[in-house]
C-alpha cells in the first residue's frame, strides 16, 4: 500500500495579508467592518475557484486574461459614469474617483491585447451591466455595494493578481496590464474609499439592503470567473462511431 504524498495547495489571496494590511483592518470603520464580515464566505469562494486557482499559481492563460479585460470594461465605464454623482447624492461627496478611475487603463489594456484573438462575448458580463444600469436607477445604495466589492478587489487581492497577471503575459511576450496599477499608494487609496463608504447617509434598511447586495456583486464575479475556466476547459470528445 502506497501513502499518497499530499499536494502543496496555494495560500488563498486573502492570506498574503502585509502586516500593514492587518493594521488597517483593526482601523476600519462600523460600516466597512459589516461588509467585510458579510462578504467573507463569498470571498473565499471566489478565491477557490478553478480561474482563480490557476491564476495564483501562474498557470492561467494570457488568452483568459484578454477575456477578463474585455468582459470588466463595460462595467467600469457604467461605474465611474454614474457612480460619482449617486455616491454624492447618498451624502458621500469624499470618494477619490480621480485615483480609482479604471476606464482609461481598461482601454489601454484592451488594445494591447488586441492580438489576442477574440474571446467569446461574457454572458455574465452582459447580466452584471444590466445589472448595475437598474440599480443605478432605483437603488443606488445597492449599486455602490458593487463599487466597493470591485475597487476594494482592485486595491487588495488584486494586486497579487497582478504580479501573477505580469509573470504570465511576460512569459509570452506581452506588456503588464494597467488594470491593477494604480498611481496613489495603495494603503491611502484604500483609506480613502473607506472614509468614503463610512459618510454614505442610509437607513437602517438601506443599509441592510447594501450589506445584502455586496454578496451579490461577488456572485456576478463567480460568473464570470467560471466563464474564464470554461474558455481552457477542453471539449469533451465525441462518442459517434
Amino acid at each position: 500500500m502506497t501513502t499518497a504524498i499530499p499536494t502543496a495547495i496555494p495560500e488563498a489571496i486573502s492570506d498574503h495579508a502585509r502586516p500593514a494590511d492587518v493594521m488597517a483592518r483593526k482601523g476600519f470603520g462600523p460600516r466597512v467592518r459589516r461588509l467585510h464580515a458579510r462578504i467573507g464566505a463569498a470571498h473565499h469562494q471566489a478565491e477557490g475557484m478553478t480561474f482563480s486557482r490557476s491564476l495564483l499559481e501562474g498557470q492561467a492563460s494570457p488568452r483568459q486574461l484578454a477575456a477578463l479585460i474585455r468582459a470588466l470594461a463595460p462595467a467600469y465605464d457604467l461605474l465611474e459614469a454614474d457612480g460619482p454623482e449617486l455616491a454624492s447624492a447618498l451624502g458621500a461627496e469624499a470618494f477619490p474617483w480621480a485615483d480609482l478611475a479604471r476606464r482609461q487603463a481598461l482601454r489601454e489594456d484592451v488594445a494591447m491585447l488586441g492580438a489576442i484573438p477574440a474571446t467569446p462575448a461574457s454572458a455574465a458580463a452582459h447580466d452584471w451591466l444590466n445589472q448595475l444600469r437598474g440599480l443605478a436607477r432605483q437603488a443606488p445604495h445597492r449599486f455602490m455595494a458593487h463599487v466597493y466589492v470591485r475597487y476594494g478587489g482592485d486595491l487588495s487581492g488584486g494586486q497579487q493578481l497582478a504580479e501573477k497577471a505580469t509573470a504570465i503575459l511576460s512569459s509570452h511576450g506581452l506588456a503588464s496590464l494597467k488594470f491593477w496599477e494604480f498611481q496613489r499608494p495603495i494603503a491611502e487609496l484604500k483609506q480613502a474609499l473607506h472614509d468614503a463608504f463610512e459618510q454614505l447617509d442610509l437607513s437602517e434598511v438601506e443599509e441592510e439592503e447594501l450589506l445584502e447586495e455586496s454578496v451579490v456583486a461577488f456572485l456576478a464575479t463567480q460568473r464570470l470567473l467560471a466563464e474564464l475556466a470554461a474558455l481552457e476547459t477542453p471539449a469533451p470528445a465525441s462518442t459517434e462511431a
